[in-house]
């Protein structure tokens, strides 16, 4: 990469402060945040200007990565039929088409029939005509399989529009609404219920039942949520019976039910809240099964009969382990699965129920691999001897499969082809243990190429992190990352504590006053990494998103000689601004993921690691920083701030390219063919960077 004739970007400063604590913090760039203004919109404008002329060498790489990429992909396919109320439903791709087109055919037997003819339920490539974005939200048929209600948003926003498609005759009827999240049929296929969210925070805050035909204005009220740290949800048991409704915040949650046949009802709280605890339910003969972690954080599942009393008439049916954290509990007819994690690997166990309702066998699904992601998969049917569930890794393409539960065997029914020349023999995977500044034990998946790898402390190494919000990091099969690995690239995932690998006691320990423990663990993976000669210490590049681009702004302050190269996508970098902001979006119930600043301890916490407020001189990575002007997770600014502020402050000419997408959100093009687009623009920047052979 040459350096571009425009040179680049500086923004002007506005002084502004904010006093707390009786500490000022000091921001010239909060002028950005006027989405409205033509000085903010020309700023963007020119910094992508900017972008595209310093990364115009890599263009032709750029093209050669797309190209690549898309030859890995199956462009035209169809997605496993899954079986539900009368009907197989499956999606299919087409080549050249952006997006899923979703289907359905007649279920006349047990066995999916190919031959009969398929209805066409929603072709998002339609919807998304004359839009520069389209996605989907919810998705939910009427129990008669006439009606699909359904959401979308054209902007990014995470703002969805209701819809409800009459699929006798094709057309969307006028029933509509804004704003709208979770969607629920009851059982008379007339009656849908939905939940809203507030226009300045986006918090889900109210449900609305809805009768087809009436006005939305005249829909009923049946809740509102006023806690702000809590948000609405609505769905339904899998067998059908129950409408639950949950209000959750990130460590509490409370389950109210409604018989789905009787709409006009009112729905009736299972167990009242309670702080710190979480349960979620599920029903079969009678009894509500609920997975919960009233007794210890790796939870357990007890059952209770309906309207059967509240936590002290809990009966308990798995006891907790306090080893092993039970992360799902899927509930069938005549069995159920649980989803464990051992030494963060997950473990799926199907147990038989006897015929008074108590465990019988249970059988554990194994997995050939060191490092994996396998999880359930689309289970619509309550009464049924099928298990289906998925499997992949960094070197097997993602894999659906149905389990006998009476034979105990598994049956591969798709496995996802990759055109080009893929052998998943010439690629291996490892998990490699690494030890924190405390003595914690990290695991971390490492995947190569075999005959471009050696332990030398030559090749190029790239560690992907995000550790936050208990989110395990998945071990997937990524066909685009065949390109980094076919130059030698070897690419490690951290699963560093903040984020599910271990359960709640590994979240614990990455979250609120400990959260400085998810940047020394990423750390100390890394020098591990290179220690043990996965990669040369001068070739490093690193990649976060969303909570994983704050990992990415604070492990650099803190450890700017570690990396070559950073890739910081969509980054929540301006952290005491930001949680300081009670309007903003998820402001208020992410309290209780990172602190509330405006309690001493933890604006002084918060303050040492947030990523805007610790920059200083110095010399920096080769960054590439993304962001979306339509992001409604972590606004356009805070990336937008965070390059001006840096600019300004690095002393070195290694590269600082800010990138913003005009016309998308929090997760990038909406369309599959700009997603690959995307993702060789950002190699083609890492590669370049360390020096990689095109």
């Amino acid at each position: 990469m040459t350096n571009s004739v425009i040179a680049p970007p500086i923004a002007r400063k506005e002084p502004s402060s904010t006093t707390l604590h009786g500490q000022t913090l000091e921001d010239n760039y909060g002028w950005m945040r006027d989405k409205s203004s033509p000085e903010v919109l020309a700023y963007l404008t020119a910094e992508n200007d900017y972008t595209t002329a310093e990364m115009k060498p890599t263009e032709e790489l750029q093209a050669k990565l797309y190209a690549e990429m898309l030859s890995h992909i199956k462009e035209t396919d169809v997605s496993v039929p899954y079986r539900d109320h009368g009907w197989y439903y499956y999606t299919r791709t087409v080549e050249g088409s952006q997006y899923p087109i979703h289907c359905r055919k007649l279920a006349l037997s047990p066995h999916y029939d190919d031959s009969q003819p398929e209805q066409v339920i929603l072709d998002v490539n339609k919807l998304a005509e004359g839009q520069p974005f389209m996605s989907i939200g919810g998705m939910s048929m009427s129990p008669d399989g006439h009606k699909l209600a359904y959401s979308t948003d054209n902007t990014g926003f995470r703002q969805y529009t209701l819809h409800i498609r009459d699929l006798e005759t094709g057309v969307d009827l006028a029933d509509t609404a804004e704003r709208v999240g979770s969607l629920v049929w009851a059982a008379d296929s007339h009656t849908l219920f939905y939940t809203t969210e507030d226009e300045v925070t986006k918090r889900q805050d109210h449900l609305f039942r809805h009768r087809l035909g009436d006005p939305v204005e005249e829909d009923a009220l049946i809740y509102e949520e006023t806690d702000e740290r809590f948000n609405l949800g609505v769905g339904q048991t899998r067998d059908g019976k129950y409408l639950l409704m949950e209000a959750g915040s990130h460590t509490t949650n409370e389950c109210s039910y409604l018989p789905a046949d009787t709409p006009g009802g009112v729905f009736l709280v299972i167990a009242p809240r309670q702080d710190e605890q979480e349960y979620y339910v599920d029903h079969r003969h009678g009894l509500f099964y609920i997975r919960t972690n009233d007794t210890g954080k790796n939870f357990r599942v007890v059952t209770i009969p309906v309207d059967g009393g509240g936590r002290e008439a809990w009966s308990e049916l798995i006891p907790e382990d306090k080893d092993v954290p039970l992360e799902d509990f899927d509930l069938f007819d005549s069995f159920c699965v649980s989803s464990t994690r051992e030494l963060g690997l997950t473990s799926l166990e199907v147990t038989q129920f006897k015929e008074e309702g108590t465990l019988g066998e249970t059988r554990k699904i194994s997995f050939p691999e060191p490092t994996y992601t396998a999880q359930s998969h689309v289970n619509r049917e309550f009464i049924t001897d099928k298990f289906r569930y998925s499997y992949q890794s960094l070197v097997s393409p993602a894999s659906v499969y149905d389990y006998d539960v009476k034979a105990g065997t598994s049956e591969l029914l798709k496995q996802q082809e990759v055109p080009g020349g893929f052998d998943s023999s010439r690629y291996a995977s490892e998990r490699v243990w690494t030890t924190a500044v405390d003595g914690v034990k990290i695991p971390v998946s490492v995947v190569y190429r075999r005959d471009f790898f050696q332990k030398d402390s030559t090749s190029p190494l790239y560690v992907y992190g995000y550790g936050s919000y208990g989110y395990p990091l998945p071990v997937g099969f990524s066909p685009a990352r065949l390109s980094l690995l076919d130059r030698g690239v070897v690419l490690a995932y951290a699963h560093i504590r903040g984020g599910g690998e271990m359960g709640d006691v590994w979240h614990d320990a990455g979250k609120m006053m400990v959260k400085r423990n998810t940047f020394s663990d990423f750390i100390a993976v890394t020098e591990h990494l290179v220690a043990e000669g996965y990669g040369a210490k001068n070739r490093v590049a690193i990649e976060g998103g969303s909570a994983g681009g704050l990992l990415m702004g604070a492990v650099v302050n803190e450890r700017p000689d570690l990396f070559r190269v950073v890739l910081s996508h969509v980054p929540f970098v301006d952290v005491m601004n930001t949680m300081l902001d009670a309007s903003l979006p998820l402001t208020v119930a992410e309290y209780e993921e990172w602190g509330n600043p405006n309690e001493l301890p933890a604006f002084e916490y918060m303050l040492s690691y947030s990523p805007y407020d610790n920059l200083k001189p110095g010399a920096y990575p080769a960054m590439l920083v993304k962001t979306s002007l339509n992001d409604s997770q972590v606004m356009y600014w805070e990336p937008a701030k965070y390059v001006a502020k840096l600019r300004t402050l690095k002393t070195n000419d290694a590269p600082l390219l800010l990138h913003i997408n005009m016309d998308a959100g929090h997760g990038g093009a909406s369309g599959r063919y700009d997603y690959l687009k995307e993702i060789a623009f950002d190699y083609a920047f890492l590669l370049t960077q360390l020096g990689v052979e095109g």
